[in-house]
């Protein structure tokens, strides 16, 4: 099994990585937050790895932190939480939201990641919320100026390549539509934020 991975950033996405490890591409899935936490391309990385093996298929997910790794691995013990919901749980809503969320039997707020329906919250509540005691959340109790979603897409964007000014400004404008959905947001930022470069190469190109 594969514990840890270390080696160069060859490409990077919101949901994946490809790693060169001595010459050998490694292609692992991550969550949002992990993406957020990398360097820049031709960089070197170090994920933390759960390698998740079934008859036809051995996929790699990875993590920049333990507890991330740590609640992965609890999610996807959860009765109807596969490896891809447990990503995009983590990606959806951030670690100091979720535990706490999961503890108090919050349903209300878990079935707004998308792709939790009520009974895959239930279930993770009471699997889980003894489980998740002994899992740390740093900033726990602090008000936020914004959601951890629209803080993770802002990071994501910013990574991409994006201004940071202007990405705040396109996240703040599609939030009011995109609602909690992390790919609707994503989305619906890029959207906004390639449609005011090209209103500005249009008018670079008017000028004399």
């Amino acid at each position: 099994m594969i514990g840890l991975l270390r080696g160069k950033l060859m490409e990077k996405r919101p949901n994946q990585v490809l790693l060169d490890v001595g010459g050998v591409g490694y292609l692992v899935q991550i969550p949002l937050s992990t993406f957020a936490g990398l360097g820049a391309l031709h960089e070197e990385a170090t994920l933390l790895i759960h390698t998740h093996v079934r008859e036809d298929q051995l996929a790699l997910y990875g993590f920049v932190t333990a507890r991330e790794k740590r609640c992965f691995e609890l999610l996807i013990s959860a009765s109807g939480v596969g490896p891809s919901l447990a990503l995009k749980i983590l990606s959806g809503m951030g670690l100091e939201e979720l535990v706490p969320a999961i503890r108090q039997g919050d349903l209300a707020q878990l079935v707004r990641i998308p792709g939790v329906g009520r009974k895959t919250a239930e279930r993770m509540v009471v699997e889980l919320r003894d489980k998740l005691v002994a899992v740390e959340v740093p900033e726990a109790g602090k008000p936020a100026t914004r959601s951890q979603l629209e803080a993770d897409v802002a990071s994501a964007l910013v990574n991409l390549g994006y201004d940071a000014r202007s990405v705040e400004k396109a996240v703040e404008k599609a939030r009011a539509d995109a609602g909690a959905d992390f790919e609707k947001l994503l989305r619906a930022s890029l959207q906004i934020l390639g449609g005011s470069a090209m209103h500005k190469s249009a008018r670079a190109a008017q000028e004399p």
